[in-house]
Order: C-alpha cells, then structure tokens, then sequence
C-alpha cells in the first residue's frame, strides 16, 4: 500500500515475550504495555479472531501480540449514546457518526502521561478530559499528515499534525486507531493516510518543542527512551 512505509521488515517471534519497562528523559520511568492496559482498564483477548487480513494496515511488517492479530473491531467501547457529556461535546460540533471511542493515555509535553478519551467521528478527532468532562483538543481529520508507530510490539501512536502540535498517546487498541483513520480518510477525501513505521521518529510535542522517540527491542521485551531534541 501506498501509504505502508517501513525502515525494515521485523519477524514474528514465535514465543511471546514479557514486555520490559520503557523509560522517559534521563531515565525517568513510564508505564510499560502491562501497565497502561491496567491503567486503561482493559485486558487482551483472544477471542472474536477472524482472519480478515485486508484490514490489518500493517501487513505483516510489524511485530504484533497474538492478540491483536485480526480482532474484531467494537469501535465504541464507550457506549457514546449512553454519555450524555459526550455527546454534547459532539453535538456542539455538528459530529454525531461515532468510529471509535475508547480510554487512552496521551502525553504531555513534559512526558507527564494523562487519562483522556479518544473519540473518533467521519470528520474530526477528540481528546476528552473524563476527569472534568470537558474537550481538551479537536482535530480535524484533514489535518493530519501520518500516523507513526514503532516496527515493535508496543502501544505508542504518534499523530503527527503539522498546522498543529502532535499528538502521542499509548493504547491497547492502536491497532484498531490506526485502520479507523486510515479508513476515515480514505472515506472523506480519497486519500490513504500514510502510515510510517520506524522504531526512531520525531514529534513535536508543542509547536516550539521537538522530542525523538527510540523503540529497541530488548531481552525482556522494548525498551522506549523519549528525549529532547
């Protein structure tokens, strides 16, 4: 696919393995994919597998859990309708068609991570703050330029927004982000959002502020280092 890039092609390994814990600027730890799942409140499963491989936007290039392989998408695992803030924070918008909705952590500029709510509609991106139920970030889909994501099995998604400031997030359900927007894209305006795929990419983590993340695959499992460039 036209929007697939890759530094190189990673195998599978045949045994899954514990996953390490990723650390931050001068070593300051972050949650690692155990940890953010607990966070997020959400467990991995194996069941509802089917083998529909034309909506994996990885394509065998990425390393990925069991798990994750050919999931059936829910979508809203919020129940959108039943959140009445929620959907004033749409309706607000003119936005009522719900792609997905899910917890997520997103980080801040400091690295500092923060529970939020990821909705995702035909037109827009929201990032919710569930805490004070109130919107933090909309942003439109054509605004968005590439998703980054490491060739590791880890849960960093970065949406990179140049008009903007980039967004980077951590969740158990990336894969399922990624096919919703690359699909809602291609829907809106005909055009394959490019998915990049390396294990160091930069972003801005404000408009003035430019961080690399390093993804290195270890013994006990990946390794992440974010730091200021």
């Amino acid at each position: 696919m036209a929007w697939l890039q890759s530094n190189r092609r990673v195998q599978i390994p045949t045994q899954p393995r514990a996953q390490a814990r990723p650390v931050l600027d001068e070593d300051e730890p972050i949650a690692n994919d155990d940890e953010v799942a607990e966070s997020l409140n959400l467990k991995s499963t194996d069941r509802n597998v089917t083998e529909d491989q034309n909506r994996d936007p990885f394509m065998g290039v990425k390393v990925r859990r069991k798990a994750s392989f050919h999931r059936d998408y829910i979508g809203d695992y919020l129940d959108v309708p039943s959140q009445p803030y929620l959907m004033k924070i749409l309706e607000k918008q003119g936005d009522k068609k719900v792609l997905f909705a899910d917890k997520v952590l997103k980080f801040t500029s400091s690295g500092k991570m923060k529970r939020r709510i990821l909705l995702m509609t035909d037109f827009a991106i929201y990032i919710v703050d569930p805490d004070i139920d109130a919107l933090k970030r909309r942003i439109a889909l054509a605004a968005v330029e590439k998703l980054c994501l490491s060739e590791l099995s880890d849960n960093f998604l970065a949406i990179i927004i140049p008009t903007e400031y980039d967004l980077l997030m951590a969740s158990t359900r990336k894969t399922e982000i990624v096919t919703v927007l690359v699909d809602a894209t291609k829907s809106q305006s005909d055009y394959e959002l490019e998915v990049l795929l390396s294990n160091r990419f930069e972003y801005n983590a404000t408009s003035e502020l430019v961080k690399e993340i390093d993804f290195e695959e270890t013994e006990g499992g990946v390794r992440t280092r974010i730091v200021r460039k």
